[in-house]
């Protein structure tokens, strides 16, 4: 016999919540997640409750077929429920990110050395010297201070030799570090220097935010290889194996692009539509992971060659992300450096 309204809504009263769906199914600790599912509230007696591990998590929306929430600031990775009034969901899996490092200064992405030891900046604001400039920090969260008298340290890169080349936006300059952490000069007049990456023959490639994409061949000749939109925080570079250089660099718009550079300095616009895109990687499928908002949410986007994209990890103020060798992602925000496994394996060019 089929159910009457009035039975159906008895019944639903009733059901225990059921989670189908976790978006992103990774986030930082304070980043925003969704589910999606059924009985998920709100409810009569009540508002839903949801568990990561045995921590509470902040519920900013309840809707019958779609929940969302904060999670907690010392969460994590674990099983998450979602408890209503009348019963209790399925347990889901979440990966919560685990912080390496706190105390930093990133303004654009960590570098990460052969051996899995994660390079970070203290960048400090422009013109002010900070007592560290870079900080490495071991795959354990070991931090110690590698680099000092850098000014406004912003852009990492590793050569394929294996040494650390810094940016400083100040001076226009670019470092090279040797394993003692001891730098000097190799090149100047980059403008506002920011984001660094190496291709594979060994040519530096520097984002000048004012609107200049410089490259460094091996004999440290400067050439000019593309002119961009001048950016309000930083350029952000990754390279792919065929040497097609990948830009980011946010400007006031919100339908911001991933620019592509080819090795004669053609530029077109590979993806548009991110709020605020920054640090950026490339995975070894050719898929470009970037830090930016998408529709509106905020975290570690995914965006494939044929232009699908996907939020994969949910965080606020994210600035930069990096593959590790030892098979992590290495994710930092504007003060600290975090490690998630996601199963994602970078692209190797060197």
């Amino acid at each position: 016999m089929p159910r009457t309204r009035s039975q159906s809504a008895t019944e639903d009263v009733f059901a225990d919540p059921r989670i189908d769906d976790i978006v992103p199914a990774s986030a930082l600790p304070l980043g925003e997640v969704e589910i999606t599912g059924i009985h998920l509230g709100p409810h009569s007696s009540g508002p839903p409750v949801v568990l990561v591990g045995t921590q509470p998590a902040h519920v900013l929306m309840s809707r019958p077929s779609r929940l969302a929430f904060r999670v907690p600031e010392d969460a994590a990775s674990g099983l998450i429920e979602v408890r209503s009034p009348v019963g209790v969901s399925n347990a889901a899996p979440l990966r919560v990110a685990r912080e390496l490092s706190s105390g930093l200064h990133p303004v654009t992405s960590p570098a990460v050395s052969r051996s899995g030891m994660v390079y970070s900046t203290i960048s400090g604001p422009r013109g002010k010297q900070t007592p560290v400039s870079v900080v490495r920090v071991s795959p354990d969260g070991r931090a110690t201070p590698f680099v000092t008298g850098i000014l406004n340290a912003t852009g990492l890169a590793f050569s394929p030799e294996g040494d650390l080349f810094v940016t400083s936006r100040a001076e226009g300059n670019v470092y090279r570090v040797d394993g003692a952490g001891e730098s000097t000069l190799y090149s100047e007049g980059m403008g506002v220097a920011t984001g660094a990456v190496f291709d594979q023959e060994g040519n530096l490639y520097v984002g000048d935010r004012s609107g200049t994409i410089f490259k460094i061949d091996v004999q440290r000749k400067i050439f000019v290889l593309a002119t961009l939109e001048a950016s309000i925080s930083a350029y952000h570079l990754a390279i792919d194996s065929e040497g097609t250089l990948f830009v980011t660099g946010p400007t006031l718009c919100s339908n911001d692009a991933i620019w592509a550079i080819d090795s004669h300095g053609q530029t077109r616009a590979w993806f548009r539509g991110l709020g605020r895109p920054q640090g950026l990687a490339l995975s070894k499928e050719g898929d470009v992971y970037v830090t930016a908002c998408l529709h509106g949410r905020r975290g570690l986007v995914r965006v494939t060659p044929a232009g699908a994209t996907s939020l994969v990890v949910g965080g606020n103020n994210l600035v930069g992300v990096a593959f590790s060798p030892l098979g992590t992602t290495i994710l930092a925000t504007n003060e600290a450096v975090y490690d998630v496994d996601l199963g994602i394996e970078g692209m190797n060019v060197s």
